[in-house]
């Protein structure tokens, strides 16, 4: 591979947003006359790819850090299950969730990548036939708060899958709900980037973009027995959502329940900020727990503003994910999505 740079994004991969104070914020290719956000926290990726100037990027997705700025800027990002794809040279956020993977134009692009930092052979992915699928749509929670646009194209999407002989079903998946509670505290990422980061942050907190400083300094009230029961808590969690998921070729959700809102006012309001952070890693951060792997691809009308279509399975389902994505993407490209 031709290296062609580093992009920006945002500091130390710590939101969905995109935006940084230190270097400036990239805006989504879309819409640029408003200045939207690109999605993180992988943002100059996924616009250096949208923009042409490279022909795929490499993100790491804690929390939906390359599936967010996919969906924001009209692209395919895939996030692998974390232990195929080694972390060697990658600064952790969370040495539990971190996952590194790729953002290009199709879901074949992906998989070349996905192929390359795993260190195997690539075997182009191979699209089944529509008719042989049976996806799952969870019936609470990944559509709350949703804006009219992304409702719209989710729905399309789903209609236009089911409408070439796939099956669709909405599924129960309280233990989704549960996870806001689970993470009350900060969950694996406050605590390991409070980890990581206590000594520079006593010595250098004043440089830090204060919204990330703020969500990192959680981490210092969490104790040893609140790590440990996430620790008990997450296999048994992974273990109920498994079971629930197992007769389904996908999960499908929006990847982001609303189009890129204006940086301006994220950068000019905290509350502002924080809530749309919140909404926008809120679907994306299901898989991560889960330990699955998930794709993001362009689900939107032509020339309308770009929403990702999720399609997610559990832990090491990550070559059917890659097979089926293929199959969807090509579908609702046909369908002018």
């Amino acid at each position: 591979a031709v290296i062609v740079g580093r992009t920006n994004m945002t500091e130390f991969a710590f939101s969905g947003l995109g935006l940084n104070p230190h270097y400036g914020s990239p805006s989504s290719p879309w819409d640029r006359a408003t200045g939207r956000i690109p999605g993180g926290s992988s943002s100059g990726a996924a616009v250096s790819v949208a923009d042409q100037m490279a022909v795929a990027a490499i993100g790491t997705d804690t929390g939906g850090s390359v599936r967010i700025p996919s969906a924001f800027c009209g692209l395919a990002g895939f996030k692998p299950t974390a232990a195929r794809i080694p972390t060697q040279g990658a600064l952790p956020l969370s040495w539990t969730l971190d996952s590194i993977g790729p953002l290009a134009a199709s879901v074949s692009c992906c998989a070349i990548l996905d192929a390359i930092m795993a260190g195997q052979a690539f075997n182009a992915p191979c699209a089944p036939a529509l008719q042989q699928l049976r996806f799952a749509v969870p019936s609470k929670l990944v559509l709350d708060g949703a804006d009219e646009q992304v409702s719209s194209a989710f729905q399309m999407a789903l209609d236009t899958i089911e409408s070439r002989g796939a099956r669709i079903e909405i599924i129960d998946l309280p233990e989704f709900e549960h996870l806001a509670h689970i993470n009350r505290q900060g969950g694996f990422t406050c605590s390991e980037a409070w980890f990581w980061h206590q000594k520079l942050l006593a010595d250098r907190e004043a440089g830090y973009d204060p919204r990330v400083s703020s969500r990192i300094l959680r981490g210092k009230n969490m104790s040893a027995a609140d790590y440990i029961e996430l620790l008990q808590i997450r296999p048994e969690w992974i273990a109920a959502v498994e079971r629930r998921i197992q007769p389904f070729d996908a999960l499908l959700m929006p990847t982001v329940p609303i189009i890129a809102p204006p940086i301006k006012e994220l950068q000019d309001s905290d509350e502002a900020y924080f809530a749309a952070n919140g909404l926008i890693l809120r679907n994306p951060t299901f898989i991560n727990f889960l330990d699955g792997c998930a794709l993001s691809i362009p689900c939107h009308a032509a020339g309308t503003a770009p929403v990702g279509l999720m399609i997610a399975g559990a832990a090491n389902q990550d070559r059917h994910i890659l097979n089926v994505g293929l199959a969807l993407e090509s579908l609702l490209a046909q369908a002018g999505h």
